[in-house]
């Protein structure tokens, strides 16, 4: 696995590399300060496997930086790593392309898990982007029936609700598979019709769409 760290602070540079020797301890890392630098890196280095990238950095930075590096390198996933936290960036960043949004100030525990579902093909979706946007982490009951309607509306299976609920947790196509015991063609066949209940285009949006219905709630 190759892998380019992108980040101006030295420590968090090497406590990443140290999270993703913990995954592959053959990983080729490199590490850039900069995107301009880390472009370079890319360019002349191969072909990458995985980018974890600082919002905050000299020079071009934040979501420009992300579209960019999304832009010459499409099929490279890129996740983010942050100090800021707050919703509204974690959902500019997820729609922006990134494959996961990562808080530095999680645990390498986290961190690891996170690199692990991303580089298995799904998303790292971070509880600040699961949590209710309401004030509060509790609604009202009102608020809650309503919700229940809205996914009775949309005529989804019990088991397309489940499949839902794991593209909600950023899982893969092979997870949703050993989670539900159901083979990949039903699976597919599952996310096709939820994203097309949801009227929405991709597993993020569907995903987005999950908070929305209170379907990320414990036991919800």
């Amino acid at each position: 696995m190759k892998a380019l760290i992108v980040d101006d602070h030295p420590l968090v540079q090497e406590a990443v590399a140290n999270v993703l020797r913990g995954l592959d301890p053959a990983v080729e890392i490199a590490a850039a300060i900069d995107c301009e630098s880390g472009l370079e890196i890319a360019a002349r280095g191969g072909e990458l496997d995985l980018l974890l990238l600082d919002l905050n950095l000299p020079g071009l930075s934040g979501i420009p930086a992300l579209k960019r590096w999304r832009a010459q390198y499409p099929s490279v996933p890129v996740v983010v790593l942050s100090a800021a936290d707050d919703r509204p960036t974690v959902l500019a960043a997820i729609n922006g392309g990134a494959a996961g949004y990562i808080p530095k100030s999680c645990s390498n525990q986290v961190m690891r898990e996170a690199l692990r579902l991303v580089l298995a093909g799904g998303k790292y979706l971070p509880p600040q982007l699961l949590a209710p946007a309401a004030a509060g982490a509790t609604r009202s009951s009102r608020a809650k029936r309503h919700a229940i309607q809205d996914v009775d509306s949309l005529g989804l299976t019990e088991r397309q609700i489940a499949v839902l609920r794991l593209i909600a947790k950023g899982a893969p196509n092979k997870v949703i598979c050993r989670e539900l015991g159901l083979a990949e063609r039903t699976v597919k066949a599952h996310v096709t019709a939820v994203l097309r209940a949801l009227k929405v285009s991709s597993r993020t949006q569907a995903a987005i769409e999950a908070v929305k219905l209170g379907l990320t709630e414990a036991g919800g």
